[in-house]
């Protein structure tokens, strides 16, 4: 029997996405018109921006920020403003350079989105309004227009190793 080298046969490395921390990096709401704001027969507008942010560290690792922006008006006047920025530390192995990117603006969000969404639902209850829960988000469709608007800016950096 002869010893077979099996070293160029191994699977390549998958792809590996590990949350170190969690964490809010800032968060703040207003109910300007409180207590009047709490008795508005009709259900609020909402205004809801969504952006995403990550950099390199020089340790290897990536912090990732998800920021909401969520606006309530209710007959022209501002039910409610919440603005909450999210963020993680992430340990990301075996992804392509050319794929990290978005790794770290689509799929890192999709972790960070569920609690962010608590976050927001449970202060819209604490300032006296039903809780707002958050619609699940197509963070791929929010990166490619970040994307779109960043190419179309100078001075933009990539992710990446800070």
């Amino acid at each position: 029997m002869t010893d077979v080298d099996t070293s160029a046969l191994e699977a390549p490395a998958l792809p590996q996405i590990r949350i170190l921390a969690q964490f809010t990096r800032d968060f703040s709401f207003e109910n300007p018109k409180a207590p009047d704001s709490l008795r508005a027969a009709a259900a609020p507008q909402i205004e809801l921006g969504v952006e995403m942010a990550a950099r390199g560290r020089s340790d290897g690792l990536f912090e990732v920020d998800l920021k909401l922006m969520a606006t309530a008006t209710s007959d022209g006047q501002a039910a409610f403003q919440a603005e909450l920025v999210y963020g993680g530390l992430f340990q990301i192995d075996g992804v392509p350079e050319d794929q990290l990117e978005p790794v770290l603006l689509v799929e890192c969000p999709r972790f960070l989105f569920p609690f962010a969404r608590r976050i927001i639902a449970d202060a819209t209850v604490d300032g006296g309004f039903p809780p707002f829960l958050l619609e699940p988000l197509d963070f791929a469709a929010v990166y490619a227009a970040q994307r779109a608007a960043r190419d179309g800016s100078l001075g933009q950096a990539p992710v990446g190793n800070a």
